[in-house]
């Protein structure tokens, strides 16, 4: 039997390739403040519902029935303002989810953290799971307090929880005009695409810390733990892109 993933966020760019990635797979229900526009992203085996998590019935909503939950929904602006966008989107809307998925039954939530939780520390520094927190601006505190939500779930409310702190999600051809400092984050979506199967799939995990780059051959994030947990080889090194098509 396919296992029922919510994908919130559904119509974005990381939620829309997975969904078309994975519709087969699982049976899929996407929630956004849009519906699925199937003339721009394609046909869509699934369900797709409008709904603002900003609202604690909406959540309770999108969570009924489903065993897995893949929050991607986020404010994602770095200059977002807290009060009026950081707080409601990545900080009330993220509290009600989890609840919402506890109360649900649901077996899984993988939470989209963000390398901006540590992007406090210098550029040289390659920074490993066990390392604190040290965000470089308010979205990146924003989403310290969604893996400690994370946290609080899986110890206290026993629903198993992974963060996955993405780095910088890029198709082949927006990868190509990076800056050099910046490929070490590149995250390819062919790569996060088999990540985030292996994050639903992998049975008995409780609660992890998952670093989403890409097989860069300067890591910002370090990949040893996320190797191990989920046998996760990805294929691309931004490195090698540094002309269109290249690494492809």
């Amino acid at each position: 039997m396919k296992q029922k993933l919510l994908i919130t966020g559904g119509c974005g760019k990381i939620g829309a390739t997975f969904a078309r990635f994975a519709q087969q797979r699982y049976d899929l229900r996407l929630v956004d403040r849009r519906p699925w526009d199937a003339d721009r992203m394609g046909p869509l085996r699934g369900e797709s519902l409008v709904l603002d998590l900003r609202e604690q019935a909406a959540c309770r909503e999108a969570c009924q029935g489903m065993d897995v939950v893949l929050h991607l929904a986020a404010d994602a602006d770095p200059e977002a303002d807290f009060v009026t966008s950081l707080l409601p989107n990545n900080i009330m809307a993220t509290h009600f989810l989890f609840e919402a998925a506890h109360e649900a039954g649901c077996k899984r939530f993988i939470y989209a953290s963000s390398a901006h939780v540590v992007s406090g520390y210098p550029a040289d520094v390659q920074v490993r799971v066990e390392m604190p927190v040290r965000p470089g601006n308010l979205y990146g505190v924003s989403k310290c307090f969604g893996e400690a939500l994370a946290g609080y779930y899986a110890s206290r409310m026993n629903l198993p929880c992974i963060v996955l702190r993405i780095g910088a999600y890029l198709f082949p051809d927006e990868a190509a005009g990076m800056d050099p400092d910046e490929r070490n984050a590149l995250l390819d979506p062919d790569d996060f695409n088999d990540l985030l199967v292996r994050c639903i799939e992998t049975p008995g995990i409780t609660h992890a810390i998952i670093h989403a780059i890409s097989n860069n051959r300067f890591k910002r994030l370090d990949l040893s733990g996320t190797r191990e947990l989920l046998g996760y080889q990805p294929a691309v090194d931004a490195f090698d892109r540094s002309t269109p098509g290249n690494g492809e």
